[in-house]
């Protein structure tokens, strides 16, 4: 599967211009990673960050996303390592987040929708924004309470561990520049 295919089975399987949006972030995120980690495979990472959430829409209960999905992957002959990382995106289906790809997506998928909320609500949206002010909207319980602040210090721990980031402002500050350079995508 291309990025060009992937891209072209979340517009099949998703309506929603917001969560396709939120695909096109977590996927710029993971392009910006996998070019620093693991270029080779960035194309893989791209696609992970594409269709980790393509059934969600039709499928949103924990019961069935992403396990239906991910069925549908196997079947068009999507390799391992991508179907690995979307099961470890959701901390429910007991798949442990072995590569480095997993690692990311987790790490990159309730950040990425945090950041997108935080330049929703500023006036110049993605320009000038800085890890400073997203970390000061994450302590406001409030603001997209919806976002698993848990699972994005979770994300972050890992990275660190791994020593991919040297801590949660740099995380931040990488997904910034990454889903700004696709905002058109992102926002609209």
């Amino acid at each position: 599967m291309t990025v060009d295919d992937a891209r072209a089975l979340m517009h099949e399987w998703v309506e929603s211009p917001s969560l396709r949006g939120h695909m096109e972030a977590v996927a710029a995120c993971m392009t910006h990673h996998a070019r620093m980690h693991d270029p080779d495979a960035t194309d893989a990472w791209t696609i992970a960050g594409l269709l980790h959430d393509f059934d969600y829409e039709r499928h949103p209960t924990m019961e069935e996303h992403p396990m239906i999905g991910v069925a549908h992957l196997r079947t068009l002959g999507v390799d391992e390592s991508i179907i690995e990382a979307i099961l470890g995106h959701a901390p429910y289906t007991g798949v442990a987040r072995t590569t480095p790809m997993a690692r990311h997506l987790f790490a990159c998928d309730e950040l990425a929708g945090f950041i997108v909320a935080v330049a929703r609500v500023r006036p110049d949206g993605f320009e000038g924004l800085k890890a400073k002010s997203v970390r000061k909207k994450l302590k406001d319980k409030a603001f997209a309470a919806a976002v698993s602040r848990a699972d994005i210090a979770e994300g972050v721990a890992d990275l660190v561990s791994d020593g991919c980031v040297a801590d949660e402002a740099e995380h931040i500050d990488r997904c910034i520049e990454a889903i700004s350079g696709v905002s058109d995508r992102v926002i609209g």
